[in-house]
């Protein structure tokens, strides 16, 4: 990639991310550590190429200049109750596992102080994002022991509606949040856990910026006015995050980023299903149907310039400081050309190098956004907690 005048712009793009490399909002390895090999480790050594099985290892980190990835502590909706609290657990388990595996390349973090320590020392800062309210079985003292555990971020839905925030890809029950999905924001920000509204409705994003007292993210979207699926942000809340002072972390799945994903995806899905498989499933025989039904049915191929114009949308409604990224990779069977695994970071910031940003605009888009908004949600966790105990509340005293 290179300039008329010859600048080779994947050369700057590398050493960009060399001096503030990329804070990713979200990559779902832990799961498919749990489908693929059942947290053997042993059998997915990540120090080692894994891209017969994985978007992620260690040196295609190295290689895509990722210097903290927040790691999806993801736990699937057909698990419900004390058992999806469980499977969590052991999600977080095993990212500890990684980081005391990989010492030299992987540091647990849990501030922003430590994310900076771990640029300092050259090791990927691993924070942890509980994805899907579900995972806290609606319990203000379960959320309260992610966030002692590291977890650092929780989406408030997955792809189904909770029993007290809208799913924007469920049917709604709630018009939004509930007033216990109102107090679950409220103990977020105590406790320090910044409110992640992807996957959630708008409805449940706008409730979110009303409520919270820290800024928000969206581990892992894109704009809707670029590709309208339910599963992207609304031009209306992305114009609302410089008040808020939240961070937007544009996702690469292509069924969000390219409008004619959409139609083919829901169809391989139906697939999946009619194979008796979870459209999410990343195991083996997943993975197989869903290559049998592309070489098939030719998809839709997005690209690095498909993210790079959603970035670009999301930079001119939001401002440069509200921006970042978040690729969900192992988490979705389907990537854009060019943007394959987690080694593929450089090729997009060659591309928006070449639509003329600057290099102090893809700093903060990297780096300097994301670390700022957890610090911002430290400290305003340290205001509150300085205010107010922790709630006691339950579902049933605020929603009857």
């Amino acid at each position: 990639m290179t300039t008329p005048d010859g600048t080779d712009l994947l050369a700057r793009a590398r050493e960009l991310l060399a001096a503030y490399p990329v804070v990713d909002g979200h990559n779902d390895l832990p799961w498919a550590l749990r489908e693929q090999v059942a947290y053997d480790l042993g059998r997915r050594d990540i120090s080692r190429d894994q891209s017969a099985h994985l978007h992620t290892d260690i040196p295609r980190l190295r290689a895509g200049g990722v210097g903290a990835q927040f790691w999806s502590v993801f736990v699937r909706t057909d698990l419900t109750g004390d058992g999806a609290v469980s499977a969590c657990l052991e999600q977080i388990d095993v990212v500890r596992q990684l980081a005391a595996r990989y010492p030299a390349d992987l540091r647990l973090a849990r501030t922003a102080d430590e994310m900076e320590t771990a640029r300092a020392e050259g090791r990927i800062a691993s924070l942890m994002g509980a994805e899907g309210g579900h995972s806290i079985n609606n319990s203000l003292a379960t959320l309260r022991a992610l966030h002692e555990l590291g977890v650092r971020y929780m989406t408030l839905t997955h792809n189904d509606t909770v029993d007290w925030a809208d799913s924007a890809t469920d049917e709604p029950r709630h018009d939004g949040l509930s007033a216990f999905g109102e107090e679950v924001v409220r103990e977020m920000n105590r406790a320090g856990m910044l409110v992640d509204l992807s996957h959630v409705a708008a409805s449940t994003m706008r409730d979110a910026l009303r409520v919270t007292e820290a800024p928000v993210i969206f581990s892992h979207s894109s704009a809707r006015a670029v590709c309208d699926h339910p599963r992207n942000i609304p031009d209306d809340v992305l114009a609302a995050l410089p008040a808020n002072g939240g961070v937007a972390m544009a996702t690469f799945v292509p069924k969000f980023v390219l409008p004619e994903a959409i139609a083919w995806t829901r169809d391989a899905d139906a697939n999946m299903r009619a194979h008796g498989l979870h459209p999410l499933d990343t195991g083996a025989e997943g993975m197989r149907v869903q290559r049998a039904y592309e070489a098939a049915h030719p998809r839709p191929v997005a690209d690095a310039g498909t993210v790079a114009d959603h970035l670009d949308h999301m930079r001119e409604v939001a401002g440069i400081d509200h921006i970042g990224i978040g690729g969900d990779f192992d988490g979705t069977a389907f990537v854009p050309d060019g943007l394959s695994d987690v080694a593929g970071y450089p090729r997009l910031i060659a591309e928006l190098l070449g639509r003329g940003w600057s290099e102090s605009d893809l700093a903060r888009l990297t780096w300097h956004n994301a670390v700022r908004v957890l610090r911002d949600a430290e400290s305003v966790s340290d205001e509150l907690r300085a205010r107010r105990g922790p709630s006691i509340a339950t579902i049933g005293q605020l929603d009857g």
